[in-house]
Order: structure tokens, then sequence, then C-alpha cells
């Protein structure tokens, strides 16, 4: 008996010191206090840059700078207010130019509810509002928004016209899981990839005789691409498109029908099948799959679905695919069951994860704040 109660003592020892934060298993409950304790606590520390920006309207991006004007109307809601992110047109030209078109937007369109809010683009290019520093920007618009006017993030919507509006073909689809609704006015698709606006309701609007850079053409091509994927996966793929008989560039103010129809969307974080397009922007979370970003592949393709505690793995062109689940996914005391082309390849109970309680409430989102993680490499998944 005396010898083996030092070794009980050891593993005891080894047990609650444990490195990944397991030093007891999590409950459900236990989860969602720490969730809530995360939250709070980065809302501390992110509070001070937060609040800088929004007083100096600009936030910034290594030599980048987007400065913003904003609008609040309405009365606020229970649930938060509504955030309409709307881009100006201009482009290649020059900066005066930029600037006459952002004071247009900043009038252009009025929510009967949210914060209305036009950025300045950070550059005088053709491709001002899809460059790879636009996507960490609006995040930080975002996060300024939700800390600052209790913005709810599942009311937040992306629109622009113009040079705008091939902004919104690209953006839209790359940052999906941000947007509850987008509104795409007189732009060019350029290589947007319609297969990422599964869960985001995406409107059209453009003038019929718009036919510079064929946009017009392209606007009717997005249309028929959208009723097929609409066609082939019921309940997805919501859009409306309108191209206007005999309109130019300039549609007269016919597509403000945008804003009510766009208000009538929430985001839902946790859609039942994600299909992720990876962007050459890459990003390293899409609803709740994720890739090591540094192993993004500029093309790749994931599309999984979940049911319950079922996940099946449809299509993945990802070298390594991150599953991130929480107790409103799934029944996280019981066994998660994830299959592909009909064999099963995992079939156990998770671990609820401190840590990365800890790293996913950093984004400042409740909703995907993640308590366990399954990794998918090689053909095979394991447990985080």
């Amino acid at each position: 008996m005396n010898k083996i109660l030092p070794l009980l003592c050891l593993l005891t020892a080894l047990f609650f010191n444990r490195p990944d934060g397991y030093a007891q298993r999590l409950s459900k409950q236990g989860a969602g206090e720490l969730a809530e304790k995360e939250y709070a606590r980065q809302l501390g520390l992110q509070k001070s840059e937060a609040e800088g920006n929004w007083m100096q309207e600009q936030v910034s991006f290594g030599n980048y700078q987007m400065k913003f004007e904003y609008r609040i109307l309405g009365a606020k809601p229970a649930d938060g207010r509504s955030l309409y992110i709307s881009l100006h047109g201009g482009g290649n030209t020059t900066p005066k130019a930029n600037d006459q078109q952002w004071k247009n937007q900043i009038s252009l369109y009025t929510p009967a509810e949210g914060l209305y809010l036009a950025p300045r683009a950070p550059t005088n290019t053709w491709n001002l509002w899809h460059e790879d520093h636009i996507d960490t920007m609006f995040l930080e618009i975002i996060k300024a928004a939700v800390l600052m006017e209790d913005v709810n993030p599942n009311k937040v919507y992306i629109m622009g016209y113009s040079a705008g509006g091939d902004g919104t073909f690209q953006i839209a689809p790359r940052m999906a899981d941000h947007w509850a609704a987008a509104a795409m006015m007189a732009g060019h698709p350029g290589d947007a990839a319609a297969l990422n606006l599964r869960n985001l309701p995406f409107a059209i609007y453009m003038g019929g005789a718009d036919a510079a850079y064929k946009r017009n053409e392209l606007a009717a091509v997005w249309g028929k691409r959208l009723d097929s994927l609409q066609a082939a996966n019921p309940d997805s793929y919501i859009h409306d498109v309108h191209i206007y008989d005999g309109m130019p560039h300039w549609m007269s103010r016919k597509d403000t029908i945008a804003v009510p129809w766009m208000a009538g969307f929430k985001r839902n974080p946790f859609p039942q099948k994600v299909a992720w397009h990876q962007d050459d922007r890459h990003h390293d979370t899409f609803y709740w799959l994720g890739v090591p970003v540094d192993q993004a592949i500029t093309g790749a393709e994931s599309i999984v679905s979940r049911s319950g505690n079922e996940i099946t793995i449809e299509k993945n062109e990802n070298t390594v695919l991150y599953i991130y689940l929480n107790d409103q996914m799934a029944d996280l005391d019981k066994k998660i069951k994830v299959s592909q082309n009909g064999k099963v390849l995992f079939n156990k109970k998770l671990s609820r994860s401190k840590a990365l309680i800890e790293r996913t409430a950093a984004r400042l989102d409740r909703d995907f704040i993640f308590s366990a993680l399954l990794v998918v490499k090689n053909g095979k998944v394991s447990a985080f």
C-alpha cells in the first residue's frame, strides 16, 4: 500500500497539470460558463482599440487606412442593431474622384433601422474593394461596431455600387460567414465563386443597357447560375435578380429595394451544410470549417454536412481540414460520427477544450466560440 500511494499521487498531479487545458473534463455547463467568461475578457482586452477606431472613424492595417462615416437609423431592437456596410464606386481614378464617390455613397441608401456605414477604400485601384487587406479591415469595422454600438453579428450586411459592386461580388462569397445577406449593384463578378453563397442570400441589380465590360450579360449569367444551384439545393442559394430593361449604369434608385430585402434575413452561423471554395485571398475559417492558414490551397473546395451528431464529408480537396463544434451544434456528451464515401472515419466522444474556447472567443462573435475540434488529414479523422 505504501508503494501504491506515491504512484497515485504522481498520476493525480500529472492529470491536473496537463498542458492542453483538460485538467478536468469540461461539462456543457462548464464550457458555456467559460465561453461567457472568455468573451467578457476579450471585450476588455479589445475595447480600447475598438473605441479608438470608432472615435477616429478609421481602421488601419499595415500601411493602409480605411476611413468611414456612418448614420444611425431607427430605434435599437432588443436583439441589437443591424450594420450595413456600403461600398462606393470609382476605382482606378484620382483620389478626388473616389472621394466624391464615397461622399455620394454615404447618403445613397437609408435602412429603416441600423448603422448605415460607408467606408472609403484605402487605395485608388480598379480592385479597390477586393485587395487582400480589405477582409481584415472589414473585420475590424464589424468588431468596433459590435463593441461600440451593440451591433448584432447576425445582422451585418454588405452592399456596393459599380466598383463597390465588383467588391461585393468578391467579398460576399469569400467572407460569407460574416454576412446576413448581400446586394450587388452594377458591378462585375470577375473570378468570384458562387459556391460559397449556399447560406448567404444574394441579390443582383443591373441596368439592362449597362454593357460596359459585359456587366449586363454577366449579371444574367450569374442569375441563371444561382437558379441552377438553388434547383439542385432546395432551401439554399437564396437570391433575387433584377435586370432593368433599358436602364444604364445608373439605375435611378430602383436598386434601393435591396435594403428591405436584405433586412429580412439574419445570418445562420451553423448551417447544416457548408460549401467552401478557397479564394486566392486565403481564409483559415469559414462557418464551422477551417484550415491551417499556411496550408490553405487556392481553389480547394470542401463540402461538409451535419445532422445531429453525424457529419458527412461530401468533398474535401484540402490537405488538412478542421471541423469545429460546440454544444449548439451537437450533443458533445455523445459520440460524434464522421463519414466519407459511405465509410465511417470516426465515431467517438470528444472532449471540450478550454484552450479552443479561449482561442475562438477572440473573434468576439459568441456563435463562433467552439469547444471541440476534429482534424481531417490523409483520409483519417482525429480529435484535437
